[in-house]
């Protein structure tokens, strides 16, 4: 299973907002995006799933272009997850994750056991049944996000594309949703993330997309990719990558703003 840009033109109308992007990302692997506020991140995913036409080149998904798929196809292989938001209605998190089956159902069909079954397993995965009957908007972001993720599991596609996952969560929540993420990959599952903390590149992704004025400027491992140079590159701001021992002969690279290190961190 690989989801795919071939020289990829996207926007919205007639503007045009990224130009000639080529990536992919298939199952098994965390494909992380970064770039700044404006660089076209999420226009691509919209593009990617097929909620915005291409303007240009095209998006594949297993070697067949996405314009050949109905949209229920395309749902059952590829899954969305959004920035955990506060819903309007009082959806419980079992009836949240419940409409990731969605895309297995007929028009007018109610969900069935076996669609329940995979709902209550994408729960229990995600590690969150003591919340199967708490109400959607009375629970944490971090939580909520985790919901997300859990409803995107509960479609059984093979590759879930999410969109800043860790946003305005605390820390502890962001270090819940990256090892969840890892998790998923292990499992087979493909992930496509952005981020704006290059750290996360580090600790999750197997390949980096570096996105700058809704063009691809870098495209490789963490290591050579988020380096000082492709950060002020795309950031406009001086940061030095360090080595820190995280375990017995185990290392990290961690990101550090420019003149923090001489401060000491005083």
């Amino acid at each position: 299973m690989k989801l795919e840009a071939r020289q990829l033109d996207f926007g919205y109308g007639a503007r045009r907002v990224g130009h000639d992007v080529s990536l992919s990302v298939k199952a098994g692997e965390v494909l992380c995006l970064l770039g700044p506020n404006g660089s076209g991140k999420t226009t691509l995913f919209k593009t990617l799933l097929g909620l915005l036409p291409a303007q240009g080149g095209e998006v594949r998904i297993d070697e067949v272009d996405l314009k050949a798929r109905a949209r229920d196809e395309v749902a059952r292989l590829v899954s969305y997850v959004p920035q955990a938001h506060a819903a309007f209605f009082p959806f419980t998190v079992e009836e949240v994750v419940l409409m990731g089956r969605t895309a297995h159902l007929g028009l007018f069909s109610s969900p069935s056991r076996r669609d329940r079954e995979a709902a209550h397993a994408a729960i229990a995965r995600m590690q969150i049944e003591h919340l199967t009957e708490s109400v959607y908007t009375r629970i944490s972001g971090g939580e909520r996000q985790l919901t997300l993720i859990a409803r995107a599991l509960a479609q059984e596609a093979r590759v879930a594309v999410m969109d800043e996952p860790t946003a305005n969560l605390d820390f502890g929540n962001q270090v819940r949703v990256l090892q969840h993420i890892q998790a998923l990959a292990r499992s087979g599952i493909g992930v496509l993330l952005s981020t704006h903390d290059p750290d996360h590149a580090f600790i999750c992704a197997d390949r980096v997309a570096m996105l700058h004025d809704g063009r691809l400027v870098r495209l490789g491992d963490p290591a050579a990719t988020v380096t000082a140079d492709s950060l002020r590159e795309i950031y406009g701001v001086e940061v030095t990558v360090v080595r820190v021992p995280v375990g017995e002969g185990v290392e990290r690279r961690v990101c550090i703003p420019g003149g923090a290190l001489s401060r000491g961190g005083r």
